[in-house]
């Protein structure tokens, strides 16, 4: 399972690490008996070495995300949000979805039938390229009025599992996104592997697509 993690300057950085974290874990977890497991890596739209994130911090690329089509196309794209109820013109997902080229993106990954999914105010990038639309998700509590008037169907849970949309709450709730993909991937042995190391205490809020 290849995962790219889109991210931009501005993105919280919970919202990316943690997730790529989880997932680092479970695919050498996974490599022990699967050397093809898969890889997680962080992307962006450009040719550039770094990010800044919301807080500060510097976060290295590892690539472009490739186009849709292309044999390099990961099989899950993760976007993270940050900024958002801020408004920042500069750096947030505020400012990406102004600009166009990250909604646009995922715009395309969708239609190609890419899974995706989104943290917390990620959800609103997702928003901004019609991808929510009539679809149910979740976002950050400060961000929910404007997802429901985008069109999208607020579900009231932690995690949002839409079949080929997967979306999560505010910040933390993107470790509970990710240990969701993993045991759903991999099996719950290795999530509870991966909860364990990170000593992290799982929430399962997960409202799952109706059958």
């Amino acid at each position: 399972m290849d995962i790219d993690i889109l991210l931009y300057d501005g993105f919280d950085e919970l919202d990316g690490i943690g997730p790529y974290e989880v997932f680092d874990y479970a695919l050498g977890y996974a490599s022990e008996t699967d050397e093809r497991a898969g890889r997680v890596r962080y992307v962006a739209l450009d040719e550039r070495e770094t990010v800044t994130a919301s807080h500060g911090t510097g976060v290295g690329i590892d690539g472009v995300l490739p186009k849709p089509e292309s044999e390099a196309a990961p099989d899950l794209v993760v976007v993270p949000g940050g900024g958002w109820s801020a408004r920042d013109e500069d750096a947030s997902a505020w400012a990406e979805a102004q600009k166009g080229d990250v909604p646009r993106a995922l715009a395309a990954y969708h239609a190609a039938g890419t899974r995706i999914a989104s943290v917390c105010t990620g959800s609103m990038l997702l928003a901004e390229a019609g991808v929510t639309d009539g679809r149910r998700a979740v976002t950050h509590a400060a961000a929910i009025d404007e997802l429901r008037e985008s069109g999208a169907e607020v579900v009231d849970a932690r995690v949002v599992d839409d079949g080929d949309l997967l979306t999560a709450g505010g910040v933390t709730s993107g470790l509970d996104l990710a240990l969701y993909i993993v045991e759903r991937e991999f099996g719950a042995e290795i999530a509870e592997r991966v909860a364990t190391v990170i000593e992290y205490e799982r929430r399962y809020e997960v409202a799952v697509e109706p059958k």
